[in-house]
């Protein structure tokens, strides 16, 4: 039986849980003698500190997002600083090692930095463990993600391929381009042309979070009829309520919606979509291949992956102090920048040399599947500064 351990971070459902269940099903889907189980690493750590921090995270990034950022950029974002945190790694380097010693998987896929940044240096103190993936769920890589022992990398495109290869000398050969992954439903929509009213789907993410209240302002009103709009509001209560109090004929909230299925049909359903830009949101729209608007972004990594992908032409920036309808329209009435964006999104996806798990059935099933024997102990003194 072949065991392979998926670890993201925290409980909240996140783009780190996502990608790791869309690789799992696809997995599950082709071989019948494999095991894989998704733990999240934090909450087997410490349970108590994890669920004080996820409450902390959600309110803090919600409150007082310029000191999330001033924090993020200067201790997670990529900087020449190679200072590693010890207060966090004496905590949490024996509890990896636990972990790794408890499962014996046979391949790690780690979906989130922290988790790889500790395997990292577990691997860097002579620890052996099983080979371990980096499955990159954002269009950058922060400096909190382990690289240097870490046998293999998925990324989301040619340049982050090209980024580690130059900056953090690993070898190329051992670096994959699978795009973000996402879950197999999320096909391409039937081509067809739109017609009026369009249906924008807005997304604030499975916590409905980001300045939804600013974009409510901008949409057109009641005497509108070119646009009807659906609105995720994932599991922010107050805002659906809040939504469905206003009764307006053109704007339906929905509440979480945890099926892939009914989500892939709101995407076959809307003609463009409003959103904030997540990587694996970003990544099933792109799949899907459906107009991306973005109406905020949350700080830190939704930033950098908004300036990345405004860079590259794949998202369209909305202007919350000038009215949505107008900028929709801006693209829907010209039909050769509709052309000119599906074109960018084909370059895109036309790049991605394999999915995730087509990559990891070959990785998986060309090595030995016998468990790696683990040190019982981890000296924290003997681990690496």
């Amino acid at each position: 039986m072949m065991r392979i351990l998926f670890l993201p971070f925290l409980q909240i459902p996140t783009g780190h849980h996502t990608v790791a269940d869309a690789m799992i099903r696809s997995l599950g889907n082709r071989i019948s003698n494999l095991e894989c189980s998704k733990i999240d690493f934090f909450s087997y750590a410490d349970k108590r500190l994890e669920k004080a921090f996820r409450l902390t995270y959600l309110t803090w990034i919600d409150h007082s997002p310029q000191t999330f950022v001033w924090i993020y950029r200067n201790f997670v974002y990529p900087t020449k600083s190679t200072k590693h945190f010890n207060w966090y790694e004496y905590k949490f380097l024996d509890k990896m090692n636990s972990l790794l010693q408890e499962e014996q998987p046979d391949l790690i896929v780690c979906t989130q930095a922290f988790p790889s940044f500790l395997i990292d240096r577990l691997k860097n103190s002579g620890i052996a463990t099983a080979p371990v993936i980096n499955v990159y769920t954002d269009f950058f890589v922060n400096k909190l993600w382990g690289t240097e022992y870490i046998d293999y990398h998925f990324v989301p495109d040619q340049n982050i391929k090209a980024q580690l290869t130059s900056q953090n000398n690993i070898d190329p050969s051992k670096i994959f381009v699978t795009g973000i992954p996402v879950d197999e439903c999320f096909l391409p929509r039937t081509a067809s042309e739109s017609t009026l009213p369009y249906h924008i789907l807005i997304s604030g993410g499975s916590g409905g979070l980001g300045d939804i209240e600013h974009l409510l302002y901008s949409l057109p009103g009641k005497k509108e009829k070119s646009y009807t709009f659906s609105l995720l509001c994932g599991k922010n209560k107050k805002l659906y309520k809040d939504i469905r109090s206003l009764k307006l004929p053109n704007l339906k909230p929905l509440s979480y919606i945890s099926s892939r299925e009914t989500l892939n049909s709101l995407y076959d359903e809307a003609d463009a979509i409003i959103t904030k830009p997540g990587g694996v949101t970003i990544s099933e729209t792109l799949h899907k291949k459906l107009p991306i608007f973005v109406h905020s972004a949350l700080p830190g990594q939704e930033q950098i992956n908004k300036n990345y992908l405004s860079e590259k032409k794949l998202i369209y920036d909305l202007d919350l102090n000038y009215p949505v309808a107008k900028q929709l329209d801006a693209f829907f009435k010209d039909q050769n920048e509709q052309i000119l964006w599906q074109n960018r999104v084909d370059s895109y996806l036309s790049k991605i040399e394999c999915h995730a798990w087509e990559k990891i059935l070959e990785l998986a099933l060309g090595q030995s599947v016998k468990p790696q024997i683990y040190k019982e102990t981890v000296n924290i003194s003997q681990v690496p500064s």
